[in-house]
């Protein structure tokens, strides 16, 4: 079991800025985790996942503004989101798979066992 608990969210103005953090009870090395969001009246989406660093996997529409990263030394995952805008309004979740398992699909939901509570992301224009 992996507890995964999101920081950083908070309301800024269109081309603000905001770091996610994801802090984990175990691991976070050799495991695909991601960000997914949900925006106000929609479903669910992938945002963005990393296996390592130069295996990561984004959204097109946060390609260029949206970076991730992990600090395995601290079991936490980040989120660095750059000028954003409101249709990035919505709440936040961390998800990680399995340790060692390789995703087909690494923005799909259902590839995931472990997720947060999230964090909600407002931006206004």
């Amino acid at each position: 079991l992996v507890q995964l608990v999101e920081s950083g969210g908070g309301s800024v103005q269109a081309g603000g800025s905001l770091r996610l953090s994801c802090a984990a009870s175990a691991s976070t090395s050799s495991r695909y985790m991601g960000w997914f969001r949900r925006p106000p009246g929609k479903e669910r989406e992938g945002v963005a996942a990393m296996y390592r660093e130069g295996q990561t996997t984004f959204a097109d529409s946060v390609k260029g503004r949206f970076s991730i990263s992990k600090d395995n030394a601290k079991n936490t995952l980040y989120l660095q989101m750059n000028n954003l805008q409101p249709d990035d309004t919505g709440v936040y979740y961390c998800a990680a798979a399995t340790p060692g398992t390789k995703l087909i699909l690494p923005t799909r939901e259902s590839e995931y066992s472990y997720w947060g509570q999230g964090t909600q992301v407002t931006v206004s224009s």
